[in-house]
């Protein structure tokens, strides 16, 4: 009998057991602006959840599989090209989904920021209400 659930384990009388959380399946991303947050936060959440225990290398290799289609196959080739000859190399995976919002973000970099800028608050008060 479950007598209680803490942190993702379960115990029974004086044992343990893992509980298997279910996690969300990625979607493939091809470069689509409006999609990119999306895939970099499932990506974040994943990698928290199931493999934070595996080298930085595999969990960008595990990013790659995901980025397919369209730009995103030309721009990933490219990036495994740089990765290969140690032209580039990301120290947390947080880094590299980090290259994948720059690179395809773009020139809607700067309206981000303002974005990011207005969400700023101070106790109750947003940004705007202290200038």
């Amino acid at each position: 009998m479950l007598t209680a659930q803490v942190g993702g384990v379960a115990r029974r009388g004086g044992g343990t057991a893992v509980v298997a959380i279910e996690v969300a399946k990625l979607q493939t991303f091809d470069g689509t602006l409006s999609k990119v947050s999306g895939f970099v936060g499932a990506c974040k959440l994943y990698i928290k959840m199931r493999l934070r225990d595996v080298p930085v290398k595999e969990q960008i290799q595990w990013i790659l599989s995901y980025v397919q289609r369209g730009l995103a196959d030309i721009w990933k080739e490219n990036v495994m090209k740089e990765i290969d000859i140690r032209e580039i190399k990301f120290e947390t995976a947080g880094e590299f989904l980090a290259k994948i919002r720059r690179e395809f973000r773009g020139g809607d970099e700067e309206s981000v920021k303002v974005a990011e800028l207005k969400k700023i608050k101070q106790g109750e008060r947003t940004m705007e209400e202290f200038v």
